[in-house]
């Protein structure tokens, strides 16, 4: 029962996160979601209700490499980043998905920030 707990906490804080944060096609939202093995993240256009890039730590590049989780989220943060930059985009709202600030949503944060998006 503990997890189902956790799950519902997790969903209220998102509900009430995603109330202030919108991403529109000039300021996307960078929306974070973590699993136990695995983290993900999206550039969204609420405005439109279209995802314009992501990147996970499944993709080629990342999974090949042999590192941490916490290391992973940060490649991960770099390599939206890029994506980023690709499409024109250098500013963009965060939105943690209600996971505390705090391990690998952090250090995604702190990728995409090294790879010059700014919050």
């Amino acid at each position: 029962m503990k997890t189902d707990n956790k799950v519902i906490r997790r969903q209220k804080i998102r509900y009430g996160v995603r109330k202030k944060v919108a991403g529109t096609s000039a300021t996307p939202r960078l929306s974070v979601f973590r699993s136990n093995s695995d983290i993900y993240v999206q550039l969204i256009d609420d405005v439109d209700g279209k995802t314009l890039a992501s990147a996970s730590s499944k993709d080629k590049e990342i999974a090949a490499q042999k590192v941490t989780k916490l290391e992973q989220s940060k490649l991960v943060g770099a390599a939206i980043a890029r994506k980023a930059t690709d499409l024109g985009l250098s500013a963009i709202v965060f939105d943690r998905g209600g996971y505390l600030y705090h391990g690998r949503v952090k250090a995604v944060a702190e990728g995409a920030r090294e790879g010059g998006l700014k919050f």
